[in-house]
């Protein structure tokens, strides 16, 4: 099928897909559908178009800056996970059983409640049952812009820089899962992953094109790449610095099933002698044969300063596959995602987010201190 006729097709689709999904929304607004609110300060994070915008580093940044302070838990749908119903992990827990994104916050906050429910109702109720978390402080939703069955107090819209919601289309022409005018439901707007080199103009011409509310705070936020460490506990590697990437320039072989790649792509290339990538799509559960591939790909690099590389969020599937070649045990690296603010903005941030759980949070003791 040409380009054009897709086009003629898709259009139609997306102007009726965007009919229904604006009366989903009026049913809301007009209190048909209703909202429901909870007694403990509720944060949510998400977004209006389909693919990374990266909510994973945006939320594990919530879970550091509250964790700190207050108990805090993080709900999430769990998405292509093999369980059903709520699931609060655990030691037993796998990507299997909560879903990749909640199983890579688990292992890098073992004590925040990290909890999965389709249903984010009954989630929060369960939550707060006596069992799980009668001392809970806030609660964060993962990916619930459009689940609007609850009223958070902070809601957060995350946009990626490289494709602006004002000069998009609803799916399944565009990217939008919603028209861009819903940007208005938020209280917080955060533009990702903007680059380094950006002019201040490009901002200037990003605020002007979303025309925020005067109760809405614009952000910019870039990614950092940190620290590489071994995917597995008998690995032969050990950490590696970034800064030493570019002094060893090593030839990488990158693999991810994520929703684009190309940020790390271009970080990796840039810091390299070469890089070869394998991408698969997002969530992507591994097969034998695919780890054979990337073991052989990997094996048949002709130097002795190559490296084998991928996310964090692929890493924790493989945590959980059996019988992975012994070629990748031994030489998968992982690297994390830190996200900055621009324009020196961190501060302001966690200080909004914080004021706000200490001034609704229903403990008394945490709201004296």
């Amino acid at each position: 099928m040409t380009r054009q006729k897709l086009k003629f097709i898709t259009y139609p689709l997306s102007f009726f897909y965007g009919l229904i999904v604006e009366l989903r929304n009026f049913l809301f607004d007009s209190g048909i559908l209703s909202s429901q609110k909870f007694r403990i300060p509720i944060i949510s994070v998400g977004n209006i178009t389909v693919g990374g915008t990266g909510k994973t580093p945006h939320t594990e940044l919530l879970l550091q800056t509250l964790s700190e302070e207050v108990k805090v838990a993080m709900l999430s749908r769990g998405y292509k996970r093999g369980t059903k119903g709520f699931y609060l992990a655990n030691e037993q827990s796998n990507s299997q059983n909560i879903g990749d994104e909640p199983y890579q916050m688990f292992l890098k906050f073992p004590k925040v409640k990290i909890a999965v429910d389709n249903n984010r109702c009954h989630g929060i109720e369960t939550l707060l049952k006596k069992e799980f978390g009668p001392d809970l402080n806030a609660i964060i939703l993962d990916d619930a812009y459009q689940h609007r069955y609850v009223s958070p107090g902070i809601n957060i819209l995350l946009i990626d820089y490289n494709r602006p919601i004002t000069k998009d289309k609803m799916l399944p022409y565009g990217n939008l899962r919603e028209p861009a005018h819903n940007k208005d439901r938020a209280n917080i707007v955060i533009v990702t992953k903007c680059p380094i080199d950006a002019k201040p103009i490009d901002y200037r011409i990003i605020t002007k094109d979303l025309d925020l509310r005067p109760y809405q705070t614009l952000y910019f936020t870039t990614y950092e790449y940190k620290t590489l460490y071994p995917v597995f506990d008998n690995a032969e590697i050990e950490q590696l610095e970034i800064k030493d990437l570019t002094t060893k320039n090593p030839d990488i072989l990158l693999f991810t099933g994520i929703a684009s790649q190309n940020e790390l792509a271009d970080f990796l290339r840039a810091n390299s002698n070469s890089l070869t990538s394998l991408q698969y799509e997002d969530h992507y559960k591994f097969t034998a044969i695919d780890l054979n591939t990337i073991a052989e790909k990997f094996e048949n690099i002709n130097s002795a300063n190559k490296l084998l590389i991928t996310t964090e969020k692929d890493a924790a599937r493989l945590l959980s596959l059996p019988n992975i070649p012994e070629i990748i045990v031994k030489n998968l690296y992982c690297i994390p995602i830190k996200i900055k603010f621009l324009f020196e903005k961190e501060k302001d941030f966690k200080k909004q987010i914080l004021d706000y759980v200490r001034k609704n949070t229903t403990n008394n003791l945490i709201s004296k201190k």
